[in-house]
């Protein structure tokens, strides 16, 4: 009977062991794992050569129930009568009444990737004065790019989500009615002049706020998921990358892999105040400095109540109005104590338990602003 003896592994091959484990975990952390607070590349950027273009047609939209254009647009009826001539309707112009007819703009956006025979959404919006969309039929419209160019044409029944009723004393309405859409109302007919594939590189735009540690973490993500130094930042929104040999021609791939890398974006500390509607959004990062806060409401009522003195009968006297002035004042004096490094659920706790308003949060904001106690940018809106 033999024995089979295992010798316990020399101290170079532990070593090799170990540094294969750390590599494929370093590999596994750039390529694999999701930062804290992550969300996807697709979600925070735009890539070159992926965008929309915009579409824009003149048109007519028919079978209203008399909720059209009146006599005073002009534009529908010479338009009613032109089409009508080019179907070789001979008519007087002047005779037209288009209450059955609105004029109308088409809108659409057209993505590059579009190709001849593609149907897209569009938004028909009415020119005139008609009061109602419900009903009609968008004649055929062409869609025009800002070369001038036909690159659709639209046609077809519309959709309101709305309806308005009228009466000689009263009105119903429910959302907009001069508004419609057309699902997958126009047909592509020309596409864009541009190949996606025959890009040597790609142009990363970040949207938001520019951060340079934002834009160095897409960097490192980019260039962990492609195994090199393909990419680069030019600014704290732009990266500019080279696409590699093997997806040369072949883009729709890496396309996919750099969209869903998760990144975690940063930006300054800021303070929005929308002092029209009293919003007041804090972002996360803020901080503030040891503050002592002495916030107080100060009322001042004036209220007048002239006393009338009437003279007796036969007196010969005059009535006299004599005025009187009444004026109360009202003050609260509440106090709020911030320690040195506050976050802002601190802050936010503090200001609701002295029962300060949105008005009064930014009266405070910027007073803690001015007195460099808060730490973020104030912006005022």
């Amino acid at each position: 009977m033999y024995r089979r003896t295992i010798k316990p592994p020399r101290q170079g091959e532990r070593m090799r062991t170990l540094a294969v484990f750390l590599l494929c975990l370093t590999l596994l952390v750039l390529a694999g794992v999701a930062p804290a607070h992550a969300v996807r590349l697709k979600d925070i950027a735009s890539f070159s050569g992926v965008r929309n273009n915009d579409l824009v047609g003149y048109g007519l939209v028919v079978g209203l129930s008399g909720s059209g254009d009146g006599t005073n647009s002009e534009f529908t009826i010479r338009s009613l009568a032109n089409m009508l001539e080019k179907m070789g309707v001979s008519v007087n112009a002047a005779t037209l009444k288009p209450k059955n007819t609105a004029a109308v703009m088409v809108t659409a956006k057209m993505p590059s990737s579009a190709r001849p025979g593609s149907t897209i959404d569009v938004t028909v919006s009415s020119m005139g004065d008609a009061k109602s969309l419900l009903g009609g039929v968008l004649l055929l419209t062409p869609l025009r790019g800002l070369d001038g160019r036909v690159y659709a044409v639209s046609q077809g029944s519309m959709t309101i989500g709305g309806y308005s009723a009228e009466g000689q004393a009263a009105t119903a309405q429910k959302n907009i009615t001069t508004v419609a859409r057309i699902p997958n109302g126009a047909i592509i007919e020309r596409e864009v002049p541009f190949q996606f594939n025959k890009q040597d590189g790609l142009t990363i735009n970040l949207s938001g706020t520019p951060d340079f540690g934002t834009a160095m973490q897409v960097v490192r993500r980019i260039n962990g998921a492609v195994g090199g130094s393909y990419a680069k930042a030019v600014d704290a929104s732009t990266i500019q990358m080279n696409v590699p040999a093997k997806f040369q021609n072949n883009l729709v791939p890496l396309m996919a892999s750099l969209e869903n890398l998760d990144v975690s974006p940063d930006s300054r500390a800021r303070v929005v105040v929308d002092e029209k509607t009293g919003t007041v959004v804090l972002g996360g990062s803020v901080r503030l400095t040891k503050v002592a806060v002495a916030h107080g409401n100060l009322q001042i009522v004036v209220a007048e109540t002239p006393q009338v003195s009437q003279p007796g009968p036969f007196s010969q006297g005059q009535t006299v109005t004599t005025p009187q002035t009444n004026v109360k004042v009202k003050e609260q004096n509440n106090r709020l104590l911030l320690m040195e490094g506050a976050t802002l659920q601190e802050l936010v706790d503090g200001l609701n338990s002295v029962g300060a308003t949105p008005r009064d949060l930014i009266s405070i904001l910027r007073t803690l602003k001015t007195a460099g106690s808060l730490h973020a940018d104030l912006e005022v809106i």
